[in-house]
């Protein structure tokens, strides 16, 4: 079990299958020693987990567990893509789009659910760049997803 595999452990976590894409596009695509993985919604047995509007629907502590959960489901890509998580340098970019109430403006407090959980088990493979907007609805009218690039070592 990797390092990070035993710090999700920690938490109470495993990673989950990756989820397949939801059209006709690759979850993961490499450009040179970048991986750019697509919109991970948070996901769990294949259904969204947390739907609705952060501050109709849902509470911003809730939309940070959906933001974990998405981040999870980022995990599970990069592992599968690299079959194991020795080749990972570093998360490079989120980008993290919230489906959000009028009026609400604690983005970047709900991607902190995402960006904590990396820091946590990634430790210094975490640090990244971070872009949060708002949307008024999703694909599968999920809270979050998110959108990442990960750098990897040859």
């Amino acid at each position: 079990m990797s390092t990070i595999e035993s710090k999700l452990a920690a938490r109470g976590l495993t990673l989950p299958p990756p989820p397949q894409p939801l059209g006709s596009y690759t979850a993961v695509s490499r450009a040179g020693d970048l991986l750019f993985i697509s919109g991970q919604l948070p996901l769990r047995d294949g259904k969204v987990a947390w739907t609705g509007q952060v501050g109709r629907d849902l509470s911003v502590a809730e939309g940070k567990q959906a933001a974990a959960l998405a981040a999870l489901n980022v995990l599970a890509q990069i592992r599968a893509y690299l079959g194991s998580f020795d080749r990972l340098d570093h998360i490079v970019r989120v980008e993290g789009h919230v489906t959000s109430a009028p009026g609400v403006f604690d983005q970047p407090a709900v991607l902190d659910g995402a960006s904590d959980l990396f820091a946590e088990v990634l430790g210094d493979k975490a640090g990244h760049a971070r872009a949060a907007y708002s949307q008024t609805q999703q694909p599968g009218n999920a809270a979050v997803i998110l959108v990442v690039i990960a750098q990897i070592k040859d």
